[in-house]
């Protein structure tokens, strides 16, 4: 409070001062101002004070007219949430943002007066009779709530007319008005727009029968059904009389028959069709996603994992052998039995489908654990297999039975110990179809497909360790063979890789001695390759952790990798000749490229759980996609990122040639940094 200027009077609470009142109250307070000399100040002219950091603005700046639009979007509205769709199984994000904010929302009671309920309250004596009142006794500098009843506005008003004067309680009226007092108010909000799907479809295709029934017709046919049903009886009561096969197959109705076989296409379309739906996001990865990160890792690349294929029925069983088909490129074998010598038992043969990841295509059990096996290149539906108990066998996929079309046994030269590998091979001079098999026993065997039986070769008996016998003799040993492998472009050359960790090159007209042997690992060898592409370079890999890159004209490896764990197989790329993969043990996958770096591996990524083990590795023919086996009989499809299936790139307005006229020279440039002189004159 200022010195000099007298208190003022509190105003009563709930009254409303008026213009005339405050008009009074300025003139008193200007009156003592002026005797106290203290507001002498304010009777010059007004001076405006700039701060001296204040923006000059030039007059076009200053008359430019700034437009702001008021939008009924809410900015403090959420733009991130979602919602889980059971349809997509997966979180989505909600387009469409409720911007609608409330500020305040009143429950009123008040009723029309002249409405069925306000009469009925009256009737009553709940209502009471005066409606609309007046209401001067509001606090100060408080609005007033927009109610139902009538509005009293109050003009300027003199000191006579003042609410505590008698003339103006006498002149104050309610005013006539609207019953309602409302306010209308208007928006403009932005309408969404319109957008318009539409699909087109194939019409199915039409068929027009007509024909003639009468009462022959009707009679024919229930004649010709008659027959059929005694037919069947027939052969039911033949059945029970013949052998066990009979008993085990009974044999089905003709209708029931034809029936299942028209159904059972459909049926398998539909499961496809169903399939592709549920899991349509891995199949649209698996078709047009590229890994746009591979631009931000260099050299590196990673692996996308899309289908996992698993049956249920070869749970406690491991993957122990992968083939892909040649010429249906979406179908692969995977063979099912246990590395684990105290644990045979049964084993299993399916084929899975790209299309259908949730069922086998073909199931076939089998006695004895499946090793090894190999689809025929010209003829998809043969499948050779090598068992655990050292038989061969051939499976043809258009027969319907489960058992095997050809299998070796103790009289036609089956092996005695377990087969690990098996070859097809091109027919033989009489376009018999032929294959080759390795096994423990030391044994490299042709098996010739004749007529209704398999005919066997010895090819080569494998030599290991010289031993002393009784009375200092010395006995040659037996190797026993693991893996093996035949060129692709010569023949009758192939390699033999044993247990003692020895690769003999061998030929297939020699028989009794090796063309060469290099002391390629410490332990026993998983797997042998030769390049698609360079005729000279073959991999191999070991349970001694390495993989090792060889020319079959050099003794010593050209290139090691020490991967840190047991390798259990190793697979070149159908697309590069210096790319190839690996598993390992500890359930990791590593691809490597030798033209970009020849060191170590530009992936390296576990694609399974812990404590579990990969097994087998194989590369899709036309597909970036690799397949990868584990100890737990299930199968894992990976796709290879951008980096790891580089090309050279072209110049412009030239034509990338593709094939072995750019691969061979691509590996033989890294091969030849490694040759001696003597073996690059050669």
């Amino acid at each position: 409070m200022k010195k000099g200027v007298p208190a003022q009077k509190a105003a009563l609470p709930g009254a409303k001062p008026t213009k005339a009142a405050a008009k009074k109250k300025d003139e008193e307070e200007g009156a003592v101002d002026n005797g106290s000399g203290i507001t002498d100040d304010w009777s010059h002219g007004k001076g405006l004070i700039k701060p001296p950091d204040q923006l000059e603005l030039t007059e076009t700046e200053l008359n430019e007219e700034i437009t702001r639009i008021l939008t009924t979007n809410n900015p403090h509205a959420p733009q991130n949430i979602v919602h889980y769709s059971v349809k997509e199984r997966a979180y989505k994000p909600i387009g469409v943002v409720d911007h609608m904010a409330v500020l305040f929302v009143l429950e009123g009671s008040l009723v029309h007066q002249d409405s069925d309920e306000a009469r009925r309250l009256r009737a009553k004596g709940d209502l009471p009779k005066e409606t609309a009142t007046v209401d001067t006794g509001t606090e100060p500098d408080e609005e007033k709530p927009d109610t139902l009843g009538t509005l009293v506005e109050v003009d300027d008003v003199g000191e006579e007319d003042r609410p505590d004067s008698a003339a103006s309680k006498a002149d104050m009226e309610p005013k006539a008005s609207s019953q309602f007092n409302l306010s209308e108010r208007a928006s403009q909000t932005l309408n969404n727009p319109l957008r318009e799907r539409s699909c087109q479809t194939e019409p199915p295709p039409c068929s027009i029968f007509a024909a003639t029934a009468n009462q022959w017709v009707i009679y024919d046919a229930y004649v010709e059904e008659l027959q059929k049903q005694e037919k069947n009886k027939e052969k039911q009561k033949a059945s029970k009389k013949d052998t066990d096969k009979s008993k085990k197959k009974p044999m089905l109705m003709e209708t029931q028959n034809d029936d299942i076989t028209k159904v059972r296409k459909s049926a398998k379309i539909l499961e496809r069709m169903v399939h592709q739906n549920i899991f349509d996001d891995i199949a649209q990865d698996f078709k047009y996603f590229e890994d746009a990160s591979d631009a931000f890792r260099g050299q590196e690349g990673t692996l996308l994992p899309l289908w996992k294929f698993q049956y249920d029925k070869a749970k406690g069983l491991s993957v122990t052998a992968l083939c892909w088909n040649k010429k249906h490129q979406d179908l692969f074998a995977v063979g099912m039995g246990s590395y684990d010598c105290s644990k045979q038992g049964r084993g299993m043969l399916v084929h899975y489908s790209l299309k259908n990841s949730t069922f086998p295509e073909y199931i076939y059990p089998t006695d004895s654990g499946v090793l090894c096996l190999d689809i025929h290149e010209q003829h998809p539906h043969l499948v050779a297999v090598g068992f655990y108990d050292g038989c061969v066998a051939v499976y043809n996929l258009k027969e319907k039975g489960l058992e095997p079309v050809y299998k070796s046994t103790a009289k036609t030269g089956k092996h005695t110990d377990p087969v690990w590998q098996v070859r097809w091979q091109k027919d033989d001079m009489d376009n018999n179809r032929n294959f080759y098999s390795v096994s423990s026993d030391g044994r490299v065997v042709s098996w010739t497909l004749v007529k209704n039986e398999l005919v066997f070769t010895d090819i080569i008996r494998l030599s290991g360790a010289v031993s002393e016998g009784p009375e200092g003799a010395q006995q040659p040993g037996i190797a026993c063979g693991t893996a093996f492998d035949f060129h692709k472009q010569i023949d009758y050359l192939f390699l033999v890789g044993t247990e003692e960790g020895k690769i003999h090159k061998c030929s297939k007209t020699y028989s009794s001695q090796f063309l060469e042997t290099y002391d390629a690992h410490s332990m026993a060898v998983e797997a042998i390759r030769w390049n698609h592409f360079h005729p000279k370079v073959f991999i191999s890999c070991s349970s001694d952790w390495t993989v090792k890159i060889w020319d079959h004209t050099i003794n010593t490896p050209m290139f090691t990798f020490d991967l840190n764990a047991a390798v259990g197989d190793v697979a070149w790329a159908p697309y590069s000749s210096t790319v190839f993969a690996a598993v390992t043990t500890d359930g990791a996958v590593h691809v490597f490229d030798l033209s970009v770096n020849k060191y170590e591996a530009i992936c390296q990524q576990s694609v399974v759980a812990k404590k579990t083990k990969l097994t087998h590795i194989e590369f899709n023919p036309i597909h970036p996609i690799i397949t990868v086996g584990d100890d737990r009989g299930s199968v894992s499809s990976l796709k290879l990122s951008p980096n790891l299936r580089k090309k050279p790139m072209a110049k412009k307005g030239q034509v990338q040639p593709k094939g072995p006229e750019v691969e061979v020279p691509k590996m033989e440039e890294l091969l030849s940094l490694l040759r001696e002189p003597e073996h690059r004159t050669a």
